[in-house]
């Protein structure tokens, strides 16, 4: 049993998991992994299905229906963890399967959160049902949608890290001009050895680390809060991480505590506020990250670097304060060289045109008579003075 909780299981997780759920999932795991039939990809299904029909009997609302759709939903969650653990002990992972686990969980939370308070709003006819509905849903997706893209700002941080140290060790061993070939730099970071080391202090592993440069993007956060240190090894021990009000227990509080102790709203409004003052603190911790990184930078990178950067030509512009150079002027001959004849043998040039004047009569050696055109003569015009007659006048 130890040892298919040391394979399976995380070395940092929730205190909900740790506590209510691993127990529960190490013995079940280790009597479902018996079972070819059985694999990851499955359960996860099963996982599902047991949610949705947990939203069946909280959308029915009666306080019976909500006890067991609460016990439904922890036998899901059970499911929904044991999905991974059985896919790390025999091995057959995929990526489908954990893209697939991660979209189930999405499904279940909301089909759970809106048949909860959909229930409820249809026996009591209050709003702030719905409005609690609205509220489970936003804060579930801001959780993980936030997680995702810290991990994703935080690989691209240590990615350029360690291209700027690449850089930065290339150019000093081209000034030395060294014989030999040095061996490749390697750079650890600090949140890599406090994860494998849990209960060691990060100034111990940095001055026993031995093995390259040790980059901390954290130590800020760590130099303003001294007591974190403490708290987290303390956690670390039972594998119980520091952010004590994660999603999980989110879920947990809204969808088993709050139908058990048939307080809903109260524990929605609690677990709530919690989650969004954790999240706020993440928050904090990573944007003294993001100082911590531009130090390191500074440090790593005196001269500038192409880490990172972006091209001269994407700054152009008005809005930029220049506008750019206006290309050089070409000349046509350069713009449509003429082929040569390797290029295409069966090319001739083209002959310029030669613009003379043609005179038939002096082709003939002869001048002809000018003869003006009739349209041209000139129209014979007859002046009469005489006066006109009375008669004339008074017919005019």
């Amino acid at each position: 049993m130890r040892a298919v909780q040391k394979l399976t299981c995380k070395k940092r997780d929730a205190w909900w998991t740790v506590l209510l759920v691993d127990p529960v999932a190490t013995r079940m795991l280790c009597w479902l992994a018996r079972f070819r039939c059985v694999t990851p990809n499955r359960v996860t299904w099963a996982a599902l299905f047991v949610g949705l029909g947990s939203a069946w009997l909280f959308l029915r609302g009666d306080q019976t229906s909500l006890i067991i759709g609460a016990a439904l939903y922890h036998v899901s969650f059970i499911l929904d963890c044991i999905d991974g653990k059985l896919a790390r002990l025999k091995g057959n992972g995929s990526v489908f399967g954990g893209w697939l686990d991660y979209v189930f969980d999405r499904i279940r939370v909301l089909f759970c959160a809106l048949a909860l308070m959909g229930g409820q709003y249809l026996r009591t006819h209050e709003a702030y049902y719905l409005l609690a509905a609205l509220v489970v849903v936003f804060l579930d997706m801001l959780r993980y949608v936030d997680a995702l893209q810290i991990y994703k700002m935080r690989m691209s941080m240590r990615t350029k890290i360690e291209k700027v140290t690449a850089e930065r060790k290339a150019a000093e061993a081209q000034a030395r001009a060294a014989q030999e070939p040095e061996a490749e730099p390697k750079v650890v970071f600090m949140e890599d050895l406090l994860r494998e080391n849990p209960g060691v202090e990060a100034e111990v592993l940095k001055q026993h680390s031995g093995t390259g440069e040790v980059v901390d993007l954290h130590a800020q956060f760590r130099g303003r809060f001294p007591w974190y240190t403490r708290v987290r090894q303390a956690l670390l021990r039972s594998r119980v991480r520091p952010h004590l009000i994660s999603g999980i227990e989110f879920q947990m509080f809204i969808f088993i505590v709050g139908p058990l102790i048939g307080q809903i709203l109260w524990t929605t409004a609690v677990s709530a506020a919690l989650l969004g003052l954790f999240e706020l603190v993440i928050m904090y911790k990573f944007w003294l990250s993001t100082r911590d990184f531009t130090r390191v930078m500074e440090e790593l990178a005196p001269t500038p670097s192409t880490a990172g950067t972006v091209a001269d030509h994407l700054f152009a512009g008005r809005h930029r304060g220049r506008v750019p150079a206006a290309p050089p002027e070409v000349a046509m001959e350069e713009r449509f060289p003429t082929p040569e004849p390797y290029e295409d043998p069966g090319f001739q040039p083209y002959p310029q045109p030669q613009y003379q004047s043609h005179n038939p009569y002096a082709a003939a050696g002869r001048v002809a008579p000018y003869s003006p055109h009739t349209v041209t003569r000139p129209i014979p015009v007859q002046r009469t003075d005489d006066t006109w007659t009375e008669a004339e006048g008074r017919s005019r």
